[in-house]
């Protein structure tokens, strides 16, 4: 596995990609670090690596390059905290703390699960707080728990051409049921990062970088099918083509005709069994907002062991379910993913 192609490239699978961002990578990826790794070949599948060595050198190349604060700078707001907590009856191995607090920039901290599971549950909700409220639910943690991985991450981007606010209307948003609902959609008149495939469109719309409103490293792309219940389709499509991500990239703006995609926040979580990960408790939640100045998400997971001629416009109207990523261009890593079925449903 190549670095700069690791995990949130197009070569896994996107519905992995929808549930798994990089911060699961990352959690889940500390447990094979640890002298009393128990799942170590599980937990290399589940992240297409053939070694520890292999993700050491894929975290070296993908944490300074995409875990980069650029806000100083008028560029995206960029946060991640890691933490480890270890049952203090246990042995530490000096090397693994070394590895956690050095590589990772983890807190370690030793906890007393056998007597106060609940209390160090509430603690590390507190922890996770600034990100994810209340990632980890009631029973998560016990007497029998040894080690518990945490890692949170926070985005906020501006785009690089904010929206008209005066533009934005209510429109019908047509849900699988064969319903609709009437939800807020962003409009604009200029021209977009839009490429027409077989069956469905793709939109990039690039974050601000730096103060005088450059285009960054960051976008968000929207995979918007032509059939209002097209979406299974096209992420089956997604998933069983290899490379679909990198080869399906606008490259260059095109003038619009009809443009609305919703505003939008939703809430979603994922659990380790629900990742095919049944032998680690692993609790994901996350949390994406847009609106007309830029996108916002935080996520935080938890994981125990036990030139220009003729331009035909083209149209883009988010008005059915449709998939979204927030990547980093420079290698392609996923920091976020989802899809909306329902933006009027902050649970979707």
């Amino acid at each position: 596995m190549n670095p700069s192609s690791f995990r949130s490239k197009s070569t896994i699978d996107v519905d992995e990609a929808i549930k798994n961002q990089n911060d699961i990578a990352m959690v889940v990826s500390k447990d094979l670090f640890s002298s009393k790794a128990k799942h170590s070949n599980s937990i290399l599948s589940f992240l297409r690596a053939s070694s520890t060595d292999e993700l050491n050198a894929v975290f070296s190349k993908i944490v300074p390059v995409v875990f980069a604060d650029r806000s100083a700078n008028g560029g995206p707001k960029i946060s991640s905290i890691n933490g480890v907590w270890i049952e203090k009856t246990q042995p530490v191995d000096p090397s693994s703390k070394d590895l956690f607090e050095n590589f990772f920039k983890a807190v370690f901290d030793r906890v007393d699960f056998l007597s106060k599971a609940e209390q160090v549950r509430r603690e590390l909700n507190e922890w996770a707080e600034v990100h994810i409220k209340d990632l980890l639910p009631h029973g998560s943690l016990t007497d029998q728990t040894v080690v518990v991985y945490g890692n949170a991450l926070y985005f906020k981007g501006q785009w690089e051409v904010p929206f008209d606010k005066s533009y934005t209307k209510d429109k019908e948003f047509h849900l699988l049921s064969g319903t609709s609902v009437s939800v807020p959609f962003m409009r604009s008149y200029k021209k977009q990062y839009i490429h027409a495939y077989d069956g469905f469109k793709v939109l990039s719309i690039p974050y601000r970088c730096d103060g005088d409103g450059n285009s960054g490293s960051f976008s968000m792309y929207f995979y918007l099918p032509d059939k209002n219940d097209g979406l299974d389709y096209l992420i089956k499509a997604m998933a069983s083509t290899s490379g679909f991500l990198d080869c399906h990239v606008p490259s260059r703006k095109v003038a619009v005709n009809k443009f609305r995609i919703p505003k939008f926040k939703i809430v979603y979580g994922v659990e380790g069994k629900d990742l095919g990960l049944r032998s680690i408790d692993l609790y994901h939640k996350a949390c994406v907002e847009i609106d007309e100045e830029g996108a916002e998400a935080a996520a935080a997971t938890f994981v125990g062991g036990y030139g220009e001629g003729f331009v035909k416009m083209i149209d883009f109207v988010a008005d059915h379910p449709f998939l979204f990523l927030i990547k980093e261009d420079t290698i392609g890593t996923v920091l976020s993913a989802g899809q909306i079925m329902d933006p009027s449903d902050k649970s979707s």
